[in-house]
């Protein structure tokens, strides 16, 4: 059912988005909830039943905020069976973590290229005994890097637990937003099974922008000015006032096409249509923000975190626009490389301490501790060059995911048993030198209609195409005759390795320019802003 919830700040209450869920829960207050050894100790909000009535919503939509640096503070199944393959060097951990004496058997949640690159990069850590993927795709059943489990309902949290308890599953990595936003962690952890994602209350990050900017304005973390509105004309009124260009986000989750840069005001107005009188939404977009225009470079900041310590993980950088460019409608991401030049080591130092641990210590004094990645979307404004937040997810990013996976040398399954026992602190990673490029393969016509069931031919050929190829696969499936289809929007990640990121480009083009797709398309220009400008034929 869709319900409202509000969330207490030390007396001061935070209404945040609605969400779609199956049972009724109360996301108003938290309790702590240990974790037996050897997991150690760590809290975790958990769900209450929902009483008779709803707590009342507190209005929003009349407060104005900005925010900067300098702001002061305030109080505040069939299953794909697989043989796994390691051809590549073992990684291995920086600083010794507890409890590697023994392999572990990892369950990925998820069935993106996000959770193929993970399933990659578990597979090759030396303290895994096997991956299991729940549901998967083609790719990965067919990759090597994991047993694809696709009749297990992911949110069916008693079933998940059923299975890893039959398993003998030791570590669980949520992949996708909704199971979070939906409490599958918090499910998990209550019953002992140890689980690298945050609980439902701390997924309100990225399940609610709303929350998100109200934690912003608590804890001084400086982001871009905005507005929350339920009605269209106090929305188009304001735009009205503030002029274009104007950024309008629906508040809940929108798969990543909740985002409208509107470069005038009849833009900006039919974004607010389209969510609040349309409802092309859903619950998603029953509430919008209105956000001030920031002008500079976006980048992607990525930070492990176990409730009180964060690590950052290397930079990457995503290429949200549709067209080269970036230009057109807002997608998922079409596109990314690592390390991002623009974030330099300086400018890392001051996300940290401005934006990633403002936000963990909040999590943290609010009672609700996150637990797993933070992904913070970044602009550098160019008139200042200093870091804003643009928003928060609450999991490893797609396609950024997959050059961090690339590049990581580390044991990715101790990592991760680190930060869901608390013992992030003092630990640091390894990471490959050079630089990783993916180059997303779209069917034509996302974001918007698209058809499915397209042949994908020569993929295989496509990974020989230059040293350090890896495909990754979004949306795939196999058809009658067992060859691979499209079956969504972002189908395929093509990605590589090279000495620098010229290099890597180079050879990720080539493998893209290999892989036989008529109904696919990409982006010419990867890498646009930090390399010199070289196009490449989108073939078909």
């Amino acid at each position: 059912m869709e319900i409202e919830a509000e969330y207490s700040f030390n007396g001061s209450r935070m209404s945040c988005a609605s969400f779609n869920i199956a049972s009724s829960l109360n996301l108003h207050r938290c309790t702590k909830q240990s974790v037996s050894k050897p997991f150690g100790l760590r809290h975790h909000c958990t769900f209450h039943k929902f009483s008779s009535h709803f707590f009342e919503t507190l209005n929003l939509s009349s407060t104005y905020h900005s925010f900067g640096l300098d702001t002061p503070s305030r109080p505040f199944h069939s299953v794909f069976k697989c043989v796994a393959q390691n051809s590549e060097p073992s990684p291995s951990l920086s600083v010794a973590t507890k409890s590697n004496s023994h392999r572990v058997t990892v369950l990925v949640i998820g069935g993106g290229g996000r959770e193929h690159a993970l399933c990659y990069a578990l597979q090759r850590s030396p303290s895994c005994d096997a991956v299991l993927c729940a549901p998967g795709n083609a790719g990965i059943a067919s990759s090597g890097n994991a047993t694809c489990i696709s009749d297990l309902d992911i949110y069916d949290g008693e079933a998940v637990i059923s299975f890893c308890q039959k398993r003998g599953v030791g570590l669980v990595v949520v992949g996708p937003e909704a199971p979070l936003v939906a409490g599958l962690a918090n499910e998990l952890v209550k019953a002992g099974i140890p689980t690298f994602g945050p609980s439902a209350e701390a997924a309100a990050l990225e399940g609610s922008k709303n929350f998100m900017k109200h934690l912003c304005d608590k804890y001084s973390i400086p982001t871009a000015k905005y507005k929350t509105f339920t009605d269209p004309s106090a929305a188009k009124q304001y735009i009205q006032e503030q002029g274009a260009p104007i950024v309008i986000k629906a508040d809940g989750l929108a798969a990543g096409k909740g985002v409208t840069v509107a470069m005038t005001l009849e833009e900006a107005y039919e974004a607010v249509d389209s969510m609040l009188v349309k409802g092309d939404f859903g619950s998603a977009g029953c509430r919008v923000i209105v956000e001030e225009f920031l002008e500079g470079e976006e980048a992607s900041f990525f930070a492990l975190v176990d409730g009180e310590n964060a690590i950052p993980l290397e930079s990457a950088q995503d290429h949200k626009r549709v067209g080269d460019g970036d230009t057109g409608p807002n997608t998922g991401g079409m596109g990314a490389y690592s390390p991002a030049p623009i974030l330099t080591k300086e400018l890392q130092s001051i996300v940290m301490d401005s934006i990633i641990i403002p936000t963990v210590n909040g999590m943290s004094a609010e009672g609700c501790k996150f637990v797993g990645v933070l992904y913070a979307g970044l602009m550098i404004e160019k008139k200042s060059g200093m870091p804003k937040l643009i928003e928060y997810n609450v999991r490893f990013g797609d396609p950024e995911c997959q050059v961090l996976m690339v590049r990581l040398e580390s044991d990715l399954v101790q990592v991760l048993l680190a930060a869901c026992r608390g013992e992030l602190s003092g630990l640091s990673l390894n990471w490959s030198p050079g630089s990783a490029m993916i180059v997303v393969m779209a069917s034509k016509g996302y974001p918007g209609s698209y058809e499915k069931g397209t042949v994908i031919e020569n993929l295989e050929e496509a990974e020989l195409a230059a040293p350090g190829i890896r495909i990754f696969h979004a949306g795939t499936a196999f058809d009658s005759e067992g060859r691979f289809i499209a079956t969504g929007g972002r189908v395929l990640g093509v990605t590589a390795k090279g000495n620098d990121l010229e290099e890597a480009r180079d050879r990720a083009y080539q493998a893209v320019e290999k892989v036989n797709w008529s109904e696919g398309f990409y982006r010419q220009d990867i890498g646009w802003r930090a390399l010199p400008q070289k196009q490449y034929v989108t073939k078909g």
